[in-house]
């Protein structure tokens, strides 16, 4: 049953997944909006992208790393593992690339609390098809905690910052999962098979390369709606979510899942693009012969409001003029630059 726009609104403004997300306007503070002057010659990396960019030939190098949650490191190191993989090759693939390795940096208490750390990167590099190559390693630390960081390549660039007015909202996910019992995770990833996941994730770099999205972003924390917020600050603009149309398990319409609850959730393969009208039931076809649920779930606007509707109702959750929430986005000028 879904709660009412307005306390829906509410308790998704202030879910710890969205509100950390305004953290990274620390990052903004340090770094800007850009690089330019590298090696890479004249142009530049815009910051605030689900990795950067980097210009290389007739292509990019895309760089990108995650840290894990102290706490699934802690509870879980096994699955903490896995993730430290997965969440990488993703932001590769969300960014119209495919992955060409991974290296970790794993610390530790002693030899014996790495190795299921070790286990689910393993597991994680096989099913995905990612070598990992290097990193670092200390089995010596006072508490564990683990990060990794991907390098990929991508012909053309599914980027977040060309979200246009006029486009339509594609959101996907792969729906044969099921959530984790204590984290906000929809796993359908850890027992798929490795042929098919890797052939489900390939669509993201043959949507950009056959002209189809321009824009896009990997579904992560902060679930569906944190994801659209930090797509439209970086493209400078606003959108309306139409809740009913959001691809969801069952259990949504159930109760069993809370609709906050499944808003806020990282799905291990779920995705948000903008594709032109003329093109967006090409993408939801594309992903639907994956057997992954897909749908048209809004527009993009002018203005900097997301917006949620279901039935005739209509609630602004996010104003990212007044309340800026990564702080890197693109001005109405079209500048990348935007005070955070």
């Amino acid at each position: 049953m879904l709660p009412e726009c307005a306390e829906l609104a509410r308790q998704l403004r202030s879910a710890l997944g969205v509100q950390q997300k305004r953290e990274i306007q620390a990052a903004r503070r340090h770094l800007g909006a850009a690089c330019a002057g590298g090696p890479w010659g004249p142009g530049e990396v815009r910051l605030g992208d689900d990795t950067a960019a980097i210009p290389d030939g007739e292509g990019y190098l895309l760089l990108a790393a995650e840290g894990i949650l102290p706490e699934l490191v802690r509870d879980e190191p096994r699955f903490a593992g896995f993730c430290a993989v997965l969440v990488n090759v993703s932001d590769v693939y969300a960014m119209g690339g495919r992955p060409l390795a991974v290296v970790d940096a794993l610390f530790a208490t002693d030899a014996a609390s790495a190795e299921p750390m070790w286990a689910g990167m393993r597991d994680a590099a096989a099913l995905l098809g990612v070598p990992i190559v290097g990193g670092h390693t200390n089995l010596h630390s006072p508490y564990p905690a683990l990060a990794a960081a991907v390098l990929g390549r991508a012909r053309r660039l599914l980027t977040s910052f060309d979200a246009r007015p006029g486009d339509h909202l594609v959101a996907a996910v792969d729906l044969r999962g099921r959530m984790h019992p204590r984290h906000p995770f929809w796993n359908a990833a850890s027992q798929a098979p490795a042929e098919r996941l890797r052939a489900d994730l390939e669509l993201l770099p043959r949507l950009v390369e056959a002209d189809l999205a321009h824009a896009g972003k990997d579904i992560s924390m902060g679930g569906l709606v944190g994801t659209a917020l930090m797509l439209l600050e970086a493209s400078g603009v606003g959108a309306t979510l139409e809740l009913g149309a959001v691809p969801r398990p069952a259990e949504v319409d159930a109760g069993q899942i809370p609709w906050a609850t499944w808003l806020l959730a990282f799905p291990s393969h779920g995705f948000l693009l903008a594709a032109p009208p003329a093109r967006s039931a090409e993408v939801v076809a594309r992903f639907a012969a994956r057997g992954i649920a897909a749908a048209v779930v809004g527009g993009v606007e002018a203005g900097h409001r997301l917006t949620l509707a279901y039935g005739g109702a209509r609630e602004a959750l996010w104003d990212l003029a007044a309340t800026p929430l990564t702080g890197f986005g693109r001005a109405p000028s079209g500048s990348p630059e935007r005070a955070a």
